[in-house]
């Protein structure tokens, strides 16, 4: 299983919430990066924390358009999604990355193996969720210094290459 964040991993991060449609920019070489996978054998799971929705910015049928957007742009090779619509600030859930509940939902649904799996991410809460349930991580992005984490590349298909 690959475990993959949403926001700047997959799709641009906007440093805001990312939820309009016309906004919701694909990132170059995630397409390819996803097939690869695939053709390795890899279950693509896709975990996004969305507290827009908790905190009235956005619903979840704009949240259901960006994932099918993403979906169209990877020929529909996501296996599933995830979302936890919750924020501190307005609603305690335990899905919300830096938990590790939605995590534990796919593992359980698709019996999947923790020893052959890894999580991409572009924060420190996405890995910290992974390490809750012995997944290994890959640290994306520019967010945080070199060194700031053992696995620590450009984008996913850096990633993909690990």
């Amino acid at each position: 299983m690959r475990v993959l964040d949403r926001d700047g991993v997959l799709n641009r991060e906007r440093g805001d919430y990312t939820y309009l449609l016309d906004e919701f920019e694909v990132l170059p070489g995630v397409p390819e990066a996803l097939a690869l996978l695939k053709e390795n054998g890899y279950l693509l799971i896709v975990i996004t924390n969305q507290g827009g929705i908790a905190k009235g910015l956005y619903t979840k049928d704009d949240v259901m358009a960006c994932h099918r957007k993403l979906q169209d742009s990877c020929n529909n090779l996501i296996d599933a999604i995830y979302f936890a619509p919750s924020h501190p600030n307005y609603s305690e859930s335990l899905s919300r990355k830096p938990d590790s509940l939605m995590l534990e939902r796919a593992i359980a649904k698709y019996d999947i193996d923790t020893n052959y799996s890894w999580m991409v991410g572009d924060s420190l809460r996405d890995l910290e969720a992974a390490e809750k349930v012995g997944v290994r991580s890959v640290l994306v992005g520019d967010k945080y210094s070199a060194g700031t984490y053992p696995l620590q590349v450009k984008d996913m298909w850096e990633a993909t290459q690990l």
